[in-house]
């Protein structure tokens, strides 16, 4: 990367950073203008829409960059090689630890975002943040298999559709506002559940 490459490249992440920021104040998404990421950034209003050509854009791009971070964050945790338990919780506290540094609206905007049709790239993107977490989740229960935690006779399609619906229902805003305080005994029940006899 040349040092043109490099300056454009932290100009970007410094308007990512700083529509972030703005987008999980008080005043949120529904608010927000490129006047005050022009003044939160302190990048130009040519430079931002050179960089990301409009305002959705950019959303998205944050959208993106959050969901990219969080993905990087689970394969990390997976690559410790801990045991299944120990490996189930702390995919439960980067959960948490990722939603804790967002406001409610911040998560709800996106879960609007993603489902509006007319942005099929962020679609796409949660569509495959979605297949790499189950993905993620299958060999996680192959380990749970291994080291007896998850009873054998749960076939893998059936363990991924379990964990599936667990997070297609909690994603759902109405539920998401309600159960976030009790994601340590979600992870728990979801746990013993599958455990065996």
């Amino acid at each position: 990367m040349n040092g043109f490459e490099k300056r454009t490249a932290e100009k970007k992440h410094q308007v990512i950073n700083a529509t972030f920021e703005l987008m999980n104040s008080e005043a949120g998404l529904e608010n927000l203008t490129i006047e005050e990421i022009v003044t939160y950034s302190k990048v130009s209003k040519a430079t931002i829409f050179k960089y990301f050509g409009s305002k959705e854009k950019l959303i998205g791009e944050v959208f993106k960059h959050f969901l990219n971070r969080m993905g990087e964050t689970a394969r990390q945790i997976m690559e410790k090689n801990l045991p299944f338990e120990e490996t189930m919780i702390a995919m439960s506290q980067n959960k948490i630890q990722f939603l804790e540094k967002v406001n409610k609206q911040f998560y709800l905007d996106l879960m609007a975002h993603v489902t509006r049709k007319e942005n099929d790239e962020l679609s796409t993107l949660m569509e495959a943040y979605s297949q790499e977490s189950f993905t993620i989740m299958l060999d996680l229960f192959h380990r749970g298999r291994k080291e007896g935690k998850v009873a054998l006779k749960y076939s893998d399609e059936f363990l991924l559709l379990y964990f599936e619906a667990l997070v297609e229902g909690i994603s759902n805003p109405k539920i998401y506002e309600k159960i976030m305080p009790y994601t340590k005994e979600w992870t728990e029940l979801m746990l013993k559940g599958i455990a065996p006899d």
